[in-house]
């Protein structure tokens, strides 16, 4: 794994002989513009469905359409995001907790995609277990920092916990990954469900990953729509339909983001297709 060098506008606490990278100058964020208003969260009610893949991606076809992108690994205890593009992070959201770190001294650079990260760290259980308030507060830090960007996208963890509930709070838009599978769909149903309730996104949309054909998309959409509609009274759009692809696992394999290693490929268009919808309904 290569080291995560700090992001554009990122500092660091020097050590003896340590010197900060250089910083970029971003251009500043209009006034007045709403942090909640460029927060895209990423969901799944199950594990399994591709979700971080999904979540790397989109940073990177927003990156690619010239927008300013943070991706947030906020799987909290099972972050993985550093693991599948190959980084190591100086620093991650394990040092901001600790306060060893401001969240902005966490930022690191993805040269070849061309956006920002923000790690978690795997393994760390204890980070699932924080109280409310804490998390209320890593949460609001995020959307402050995400005011220097135009898009934040923000890889949760799978279900519906506690944890899950409070960082998906205040976003713009939530994207439920689901595939065919009859749990995927349940558990997509369940986290809809709890967030519509709570009103904790403005905006739910689904995506229908790993589908064998269109026609196979749009069947899984239809019946996770049909339980929105009747159970629920709403009816979230959808988002976009992912295909099959073998060259998602050797990406996955290649610790590389797909459009970096297989641009042209189907799942990489379909993920570039979603994003310039967002794009389109801003």
């Amino acid at each position: 794994m290569t080291a995560l060098p700090l992001a554009a506008g990122a500092t660091a606490p020097k050590s003896p002989g340590e010197t900060a990278p250089a910083s970029l100058t971003r251009p500043p964020v209009e006034a007045g513009k709403a942090a909640r208003g460029n927060v895209i969260a990423v969901a799944s009610g199950k594990g399994g469905v591709g979700k971080t893949w999904f979540s790397i991606t989109l940073a990177h076809a927003l990156a690619r359409a010239g927008r300013r992108a943070l991706l947030f690994d906020g799987d909290l205890g099972l972050a993985n995001v550093d693991v599948q593009l190959g980084v190591t992070p100086r620093r991650d959201l394990a040092s901001v907790i600790a306060g060893q770190a401001t969240m902005g001294q966490a930022v690191g650079r993805y040269e070849a995609g061309g956006f920002d990260i923000i790690a978690g760290r795997s393994g760390s259980g204890n980070l699932a277990t924080l109280p409310a308030s804490r998390l209320t507060g890593l949460r609001n830090e995020l959307h402050e920092l995400g005011r220097g960007y135009d898009w934040v996208v923000l890889d949760l963890g799978a279900g519906i916990e506690r944890a899950v509930r409070i960082l998906v709070g205040q976003s713009r838009t939530c994207l439920v990954i689901a595939t065919d599978e009859p749990t995927s769909i349940t558990d997509a149903y369940a986290f809809i469900k709890v967030t519509a309730m709570d009103h904790l996104a403005d905006d739910i949309r689904i995506v229908v990953n790993m589908a064998a054909n269109a026609r196979e998309g749009e069947r899984t959409y239809a019946t996770l729509r049909k339980a929105c509609r009747e159970f629920l009274k709403i009816e979230p759009p959808l988002a976009g339909i992912i295909h099959r692809d073998d060259r998602v696992k050797d990406s996955i394999r290649r610790q590389s983001s797909i459009l970096t290693r297989h641009p042209s490929c189907e799942a990489a268009t379909d993920v570039e297709a979603i994003a310039k919808r967002l794009l389109g309904s801003v």
